[in-house]
């Protein structure tokens, strides 16, 4: 995994970071032109104003002639006219342009993110990759739809009310360029401070955002505990860390801005008083003061906002270096450059000499070697962290092994394709996620080669049918976040439900049935027995009764299979299996 992190970025990533933002504007090159071809024209009547009327007071004054104050005013409405047609056209064009570019990059991230393996999930907070998402890739929307083209205007403004002021009277200009240099050493340390404060923002904010997501989610344990008021201190300082670091970002606009207003009114200070001199001195008219006056009113201003522009561009790309070290993540379990793709997955499953470990160190599993074959029930059993779990989620081949080869009928599971692979495995799982939507949309996934007339028909046949059909709206019942509106069996019954409907060739079911009541159990078994027919099954089950019936049971022990055979055999063995049969038996009888 990349080992940058978001207090640990180095700054000199932030070269491929400026190109790589810079490339997703290539569609939209067209727009872009159009929009600097008419900030050019905007430029040009921003310069052109106070020279009009600078001309026309030394036309009048010099001539007295009314109509050149007539004339001066209808060539100054046709500019004021120009300007807002062309700044509205630019405007609407950049805002369009930056929202179909934000579109991309937002979809271009969840697409990387679906892809990346259980392993990055796991070591990865939600509310991190929420932000990513959301904060992060907005945070580029002022960059396109404003920062650059304005980048470019002021500095073309700046370029021309120098070489304005220049050509009018080079002397008077330099003056007025006096605190030129005070003026940008103010900027270079304004950028410095802000890109501190707006990585220190984009952290916090990630900070919270984290912490918002783990904390709501668990808010039924932090009630059951009483851990409200401690977890209330914990979020209020995490979002006085916010407050704070916006308050810094605050306080450094609050005191740039100031200082560069203050050094525009001293510079206008100092060329009206040398210019009027020079104007009582007939080297200059008045109509020139007048220019030099308004230009270095505008001299100023952006400048300041170049200052600004590039402090947004440093939160524009301090939010862009997180994404992309997101999108530079690659995924551990990587798919085959030409992948396999079998006529249909029969489900006969073969483990040779397996070792694997989620941290590449400690083994979970060691040495671990059986073949089950198509239509057969199996069953593992063991103690908890014996490495039961972490045999399904390698069938799926959602981790990649570090030693020998795991088989689908005949094909290392590495050569498969992951889309068939995983397609042909149902999943029924202790704990079941239910998206928000409708009870059908809950079964289907939102897959539209299933039917409604097949989402009622495995609802049937795993009677799951029982209690939706008593809903107001039936299988248009909407379902809030998690499925909370549903009690545990419930929802347990959906996801039977859900894999029925899709058809799997193998069903991996980890303590499926444990948070369904006895009777509920004894409702779904035999719809279970229909649903195993024809079809490769393998159980996880801490419930030595439910899986009794399985063709074979596998006992593992410390990360290897120490005993396996049928029920009877292995209790005949006197060995594990038995001594954690006669546990469960006492308990139950204890009970």
């Amino acid at each position: 995994m990349n080992s940058l992190t978001d207090d640990t970025i180095e700054y000199g990533y932030k070269g491929s970071v400026l190109l790589r933002l810079l490339s997703y504007m290539k569609p939209h090159l067209g727009c872009f032109f159009l929009c600097l071809a008419l900030i050019l024209a905007l430029t040009g009547f921003d310069l052109y104003r106070p020279v009009l009327i600078g001309d026309a007071i030394d036309l009048f004054k010099a001539e007295g002639n009314y109509d050149v104050i007539a004339e001066t005013a209808v060539k100054y409405g046709i500019v004021l006219i120009l300007s807002f047609v062309f700044n509205v056209t630019q405007a609407w064009l950049l805002q369009k342009t930056g929202q179909q570019i934000i579109l991309a990059i937002r979809r271009e991230l969840y697409i990387h993110i679906q892809s990346l393996s259980s392993r990055y999930f796991d070591l990865t907070p939600v509310g991190k990759l929420v932000t990513r998402v959301t904060n992060d890739v907005e945070a580029l929307n002022e960059m396109y739809s404003g920062i650059l083209v304005k980048l470019f205007r002021n500095i073309v403004k700046i370029a021309g009310l120098a070489a304005i002021m220049l050509i009018l009277d080079w002397r008077l200009a330099l003056i007025s360029f006096v605190l030129l240099p005070l003026v940008m050493a103010l900027t270079v340390l304004f950028r410095r401070i802000a890109r501190q404060t707006y990585r220190l923002t984009r952290t916090c904010l990630t900070d919270l955002n984290t912490f918002l997501s783990e904390n709501i989610s668990g808010m039924r344990i932090i009630q059951i505990f009483g851990r409200e008021k401690r977890k209330f201190e914990e979020f209020d300082q995490k979002s006085h860390r916010l407050y704070q670091a916006f308050y810094k970002e605050m306080l450094v606009f609050a005191v740039f801005r100031p200082l560069i207003y203050l050094l525009s009114v001293l510079s206008l200070m100092i060329v009206l008083g040398a210019g009027s001199r020079e104007v009582l001195g007939s080297a200059i008219s008045i109509g020139t003061l007048y220019i030099f006056a308004q230009n270095i009113q505008s001299f100023f201003d952006p400048i300041q906002e170049l200052a600004e522009q590039f402090s947004t561009l440093q939160s524009a790309l301090a939010s862009a270096e997180k994404i992309f070290i997101i999108m530079d993540e690659k995924a551990a379990v990587k798919e085959d450059e030409d992948p396999v793709v079998l006529p249909k997955i029969r489900g006969r499953i073969e483990f040779s000499h397996v070792w694997f470990a989620y941290d590449n160190e400690n083994y979970v599993l060691r040495d671990v070697s059986f073949v089950i074959e198509p239509g057969q029930k199996v069953a593992f059993v063991g103690a908890t962290g014996a490495g039961k779990s972490s045999i399904l989620n390698l069938i799926g081949r959602y981790y990649d092994i570090q030693k020998g080869n795991i088989y689908i009928d005949g094909v290392d599971i590495r050569r498969l394709s992951k889309k068939q692979l995983r397609s042909a495995i149902g999943q029924m799982q202790q704990d079941v996620f239910i998206f928000e939507g409708t009870v059908e949309s809950n079964i289907r996934l939102y897959d539209r080669d299933i039917s409604p007339e097949e989402v009622r028909a495995a609802a049937e046949y795993v009677n799951a049918s029982h209690f939706i059909e008593k809903l107001p709206l039936q299988y248009a019942e909407p379902v809030s976040e998690r499925g909370a509106t549903f009690s545990a069996g419930e929802r347990q019954l959906l996801s039977f439900a859900r894999t029925l409907a899709h058809k799997p060739s193998i069903l991996v079911m980890d303590e499926a049935t444990a948070n369904i009541d006895t009777e509920t159990e004894l409702l779904i078994q035999e719809a279970l027995g229909k649903l195993m027919e024809g079809r490769t099954t393998i159980m996880v089950a801490h419930r030595l009764s439910t899986i009794q019936h399985a063709d074979c049971i596998m006992v593992m022990h410390k990360g290897r299979i120490r005993e396996q055979g049928t029920h009877q055999e292995l209790l005949a063995q006197g060995g594990i299996y038995k001594k954690l049969y006669e546990l469960q038996i006492h308990h139950e009888v204890s009970a």
